[in-house]
């Protein structure tokens, strides 16, 4: 190699450490010249960026914001945070409470035409399928429905007007009964003792008499509002069994797009669930009040049919209205046929209601509406307390209703997000 070439070849190995100087120091300015393969010490970032003028978290406290927050133990911050979230739902709870008292005269009728409407559904359905016009259909239905609820409550109130005046009088001798006993049993009450109460027993009602007045307008604006719910109940169930499907995409469509499946699922599953519940409590109900009525009739007790559709009835309120509607057996069957037909119709009460319990609701009802009994119980408590008679009617299926909701709400089988062409579906509906 001559001496041109060697030192062409300097030139350019000098060229190139110099490029190669050049980019390093582009890449890491700070880095020393002298020493190129050594960087030089950089402070390092803070692991979380603060807000500017804020004082950054403390040492081994990574959830405080403020070094005063140091000084109050864990569990009690933790317990602080549990407190006020709470008290946040709680406050919203009570609101909703307080809105859904002041109009509970829409809320009711419109809960009770969502049962109505869960029990009708199938022959609605099944008329639809025979190519009824959906108008027609549901109008149908409605009006069978209606008249054997019109046609039934006839038939018990026919019955009980004409026993009435049978049932008065033993009612009559049931309390000559009671007043022997007073006189000759364990007691020995005196005749002078017994009229005594008889005569506070009269100055107590003539004492009440304004309060039994009052009660009697309170009743009358009652029947107004009953009347006025019945409407309501009406033409709220004609439409929900109707135009069902098409409201019920109207207001999934006011929700965000990727709400709109998992809502759309809870709801359609809620709807399975009440449906079944309506459906499963009616069959136990019929079945009651069968079993109940044939020892009625069995053992001649008068109002056997009307005491029969009362079980029927109370069979709609889970465990409190099955045990009221029997005990009005057990007491009519006491006064008019003696103490052991009585313990004989209790027996057979307590038995109905036994199967009931343990054999037709878990078979019927299966696993999909089952409700703990405590949270029954609480539910018709609540219920009674805010709306009465219908709140307790209400009260289970609402319950059972939430529970199918969360648990599909819950749950992480359906995406959080619908397909493409699912969005694409819900959006041109």
């Amino acid at each position: 190699m001559s001496r041109f070439e060697a030192l062409r070849e300097r030139l350019r190995r000098a060229y190139e450490s110099g490029r190669q100087s050049a980019r390093a120091n582009r890449v890491d300015p700070e880095r020393a010249p002298e020493d190129p393969g050594v960087p030089s010490p950089r402070p390092e970032a803070p692991a979380t960026a603060t807000v500017a003028g804020a004082q950054p978290p403390a040492a081994g406290y990574a959830t405080t914001s403020s070094r005063d927050d140091t000084e109050v133990p864990h569990a009690l911050r933790i317990a602080a945070a549990w407190s006020w979230r709470l008290i946040v739902v709680g406050l919203v709870a009570w609101a909703l409470l307080r809105i859904i008292g002041t109009i509970r005269v829409v809320i009711i009728p419109l809960a009770i035409a969502l049962l109505l409407s869960a029990l009708l559904a199938p022959a609605v359905g099944w008329l639809l399928k025979a190519r009824f016009p959906r108008s027609l259909a549901t109008g149908v239905v409605l009006v069978g429905g209606l008249a054997a609820v019109v046609g039934t409550l006839t038939l018990v109130v026919n019955e009980f007007i004409a026993g009435v005046p049978e049932l008065s009088d033993k009612s009559s001798q049931g309390v000559r009964q009671i007043q022997d006993w007073l006189k000759t049993g364990p007691l020995h009450v005196s005749d002078s003792q017994i009229n005594h109460y008889i005569d506070q027993a009269q100055e107590w009602i003539s004492g009440n008499s304004k309060t039994f007045t009052s009660a009697t307008l309170s009743t009358a604006a009652t029947l107004a509002e009953v009347l006025t719910g019945i409407i309501l109940v009406l033409f709220a169930t004609f439409f929900f069994l109707r135009d069902g499907n098409k409201i019920w995409r109207f207001l999934v469509r006011l929700l965000p797009v990727k709400a709109r499946w998992k809502v759309d699922d809870a709801g359609r599953a809620s709807w399975a669930t009440l449906g079944a519940y309506v459906r499963a409590t009616v069959l136990v109900a019929f079945i009651d009040a069968v079993g109940i009525g044939i020892f009625l009739v069995i053992f001649n007790v008068p109002f056997a049919f009307p005491l029969a559709a009362l079980v029927f009835l109370g069979a709609f309120i889970p465990i409190v209205g099955a045990a009221l509607s029997g005990g009005v057996a057990v007491l009519v069957a006491l006064v008019d046929s003696g103490p052991v037909t009585a313990l004989i119709i209790l027996g057979a009460v307590i038995g109905v209601q036994q199967l009931e319990g343990h054999v037709l609701q878990p078979l019927i009802m299966g696993r999909a509406v089952a409700v703990h009994p405590l949270a029954v119980i609480i539910g018709i408590a609540a219920g009674v307390v805010l709306a009465g008679i219908a709140g307790a009617l209400v009260a289970v299926p609402l319950i059972a209703v939430l529970n199918t909701a969360v648990r599909r709400l819950a749950a992480r089988t359906v995406p959080d997000t619908p397909p493409d062409a699912v969005v694409v579906a819900a959006q041109a509906r």
